[in-house]
Order: C-alpha cells, then structure tokens, then sequence
C-alpha cells in the first residue's frame, strides 16, 4: 500500500498580508498529479488543513477542489484536526464524507478507532489523533497528569491495545505535535502549556509509521517518524527549505520504505541587502523580481515609503527592515528619552529615532506650528 504524508496546509493563511490562495492551489493541486502518478493509495493529512478555527468562503472552496482532485485521482483521504482547526467544524458531517472516500478523525473519544484498508497483504489501520489541548483532553481521556506528553501517551496507550486485538495487521498514526528532537520555524503557532510543549518519541512506539504535523520544516525523527513539513514557505526563515511529501510504503512485514517527493514552487522567497537606490538599480537584482522579497536597508538615514519604492521594481516585496551599517539602531527607552525635555525636544529625538537624523529647517517649523496648535487646543 502507498500512502503520502502531508500536513500543515493553512489554507486561507496570508504572508506579511498577502493572500495565499492562488499559490496554495497551485501546490496543493499538484498532490492529485502524484497520486496519480505514483499509485497512491491513501493522503494522509496531519493537521492544520486551514489556518484558522472559522475558515473563510474562499478558503473552503479552496480546499475543496483540492480534495476532491486527489480523490479523483484515485486516493482517499484521512484528515486529522491540527491546532489551528476547529475539530468540531472540520468533523461536521464526517460520516457521509467517509461513504466518499474523506476520513474526518476529529473526535477524541473514537481515537482508538482506525480507518481500514486493505492491500495483497491484508489490513492497514490509520488512527487519527485529532489535536489534543491538554487541559481539555486531560479530562476527555480521564488522564490526571498534565501536558502534552500524558494525553498523547493515553492516547498512544488506547490505540496499541485496539491493535493488540487486531493480529497481522499494520498501523499508522497521525498525529499534530511537537516532538522532542524536531527544529520549529517563525512561522508555526506555539503549543506549549506552562512552558513545556516537547513530547518524547517514544510515546510513539509500537505502529509502522507515524505522520506528524505541526512543525514546517519536513524532519526525519527515525525512520518510522517523520514530520512532512508545510507544502508552501510561511515565513522567511524557511527560505532554504524544499517543500516536500513523504511517499510511504507498507508492505507485508511493515513499513517498507520511505522517499520525498518535491513539491512545486510558485514563487520563492529571497531576502536582499543594501541601501535602497542600490537594490531599486542593480541588475544583478533582476532573477528576483518576481519572488517574495523581504529587504535589509543598510543606508545610513532610514528611506522614507521604502516598501512602496521597493515595490515598483518588486512587486511581491512584503517586508523590510532598516539596519544601519554603522549598527546604529537606537533604542527607544521612552521614560528616559523623554525626561526634563521640552515637546520640541521630544518630536525632534523622535524623528531622529526612526530616520537616523534631526529634522531640517522647514521640519522644525512645522514641528513648532503643531505644538503651538496643540497648546491651543489644550487651553480651549
């Protein structure tokens, strides 16, 4: 049996305020097309099909032709809540989605229910681990000890005895957290509880395969361990990463093997460095043009409207921050930057704070007239 591992989609996330949608149909499209061709099987899915709770229009229908091209390309698809979902919402109507080939495994109390399949060599059985708040999870689980680590152990306990029952069979688990040995990114939401989000491996212990969601970055814990990583870059720190699946093989004894699939780039991300009129003219600038671009200013006086001035020659430019390359960034310590000095004394420190030097002449005036038209105000 063939299965591909994906997860962290976000559908409907933005990138520095960009909307995403095109660029994640683009990637996620391109699923159906390795379904097809490699023969898989089965799309599992671990966590965080949407980026939030309550997705919006576009993003459902999104996702939705999404799904339904890997299933026409011959796959079913088991879907596990990560925690960026609603289980509730992301669960509704799952039983009617699973006569078509859709597995929603959403609800904690039937976590130790797998989905079957079969192969030449008899039974696969997938248990979804839906996302699992520790405080709310604790209770559902009738689990005393607290965090992470002991709702997903009784979670772990449950499906090993529901497939001690089941002799020959072979076994895979989604499951969204964070294990102990994986490297975070910026872009994922922390999941920690009182400052401990780590999960040991092996917690995990005892299944074929375990598809894991939550960190972007695609890892490899053991071999039987993995995580698929997101299918688009959600950050800049993610720049150098190859967004990718893991094509999984069960075979008669087990899992049978592992390999990576590459994903398509819509478009990258580069970050450029330099004053601005340098970046806006060089021509060794220009294969990036179309990329994602967050940009370090080096000039010795902060541009002013730099990200739009960045963007007639980049039109994807999103972010951009000033570094001097003196190294001078002043710190604004306000209490102190401020004490026993006069309003004209305080605006002028301001500008100099976020520009790198004091007002000019016909600054200074308008400064004066502002504080002039506020004192009168006051008294009024």
């Amino acid at each position: 049996m063939r299965l591909l591992h994906t997860s962290d989609w976000h559908v409907g996330r933005t990138f520095h305020g960009r909307d995403l949608l095109a660029e994640q149909e683009a990637v996620l499209g391109g699923l159906a097309d390795l379904v097809s061709d490699e023969r898989v099987d089965v799309v599992l899915v671990a966590g965080d099909l949407f980026d939030r709770a309550v997705p919006n229009a576009e993003a459902i229908a999104v996702c939705t032709r999404v799904l339904e091209r890997v299933r026409a390309a011959g796959a079913q698809v088991v879907v596990t809540p990560g925690n960026h979902d609603s289980a509730a919402r992301l669960g509704l109507f799952g039983g009617f989605a699973a006569a078509g080939g859709l597995h929603l495994r959403t609800r904690v109390a039937d976590l130790h229910e797998p989905v079957l399949f079969a192969d030449a060599h008899g039974p696969v059985a997938v248990y979804g681990i839906p996302f699992l708040e520790p405080e709310t999870a604790r209770h559902a689980l009738g689990v005393e000890g607290k965090g992470h680590e002991a709702v997903l152990t009784e979670a772990m306990r449950r499906v090993r005895e529901d497939l001690a029952g089941r002799a020959g069979t072979r076994s895979v688990v989604l499951a969204h957290a964070f294990v102990t040995g994986g490297e975070p990114c910026e872009s994922e939401r922390t999941i920690a509880v009182g400052g401990v989000q780590d999960v040991p491996a092996g917690v995990f212990a005892g299944v074929d395969y375990v598809a894991l969601g939550h960190l972007h970055g695609q890892q490899t814990l053991a071999e039987g361990l993995r995580y698929s990583g997101s299918p688009l870059a959600y950050s800049f720190s993610e720049t150098q990463q190859v967004k990718s699946v893991w094509l999984v093989e069960v075979d008669g004894s087990g899992l049978g093997g592992v390999e990576r699939r590459a994903l398509p780039v819509p478009r990258r991300l580069s970050t450029l460095t330099g004053e601005l009129e340098d970046l806006l003219s060089d021509p060794g600038h220009a294969p990036v043009e179309d990329h994602f671009v967050s940009a370090v200013l080096t000039d010795r006086v902060r541009p002013l409207d730099s990200l739009r001035r960045l963007q007639t020659r980049f039109p994807h430019a999103v972010h951009v921050e000033w570094r001097p390359a003196d190294g001078r960034v002043d710190e604004l310590r306000f209490a102190e930057r401020v004490r026993g000095r006069s309003d004209e004394e305080i605006g002028c420190c301001f500008l100099e704070d976020v520009r790198g030097e004091p007002p000019n002449e016909r600054e200074l005036l308008l400064l004066r007239e502002a504080i002039a038209a506020a004192a009168r105000e006051e008294a009024s």
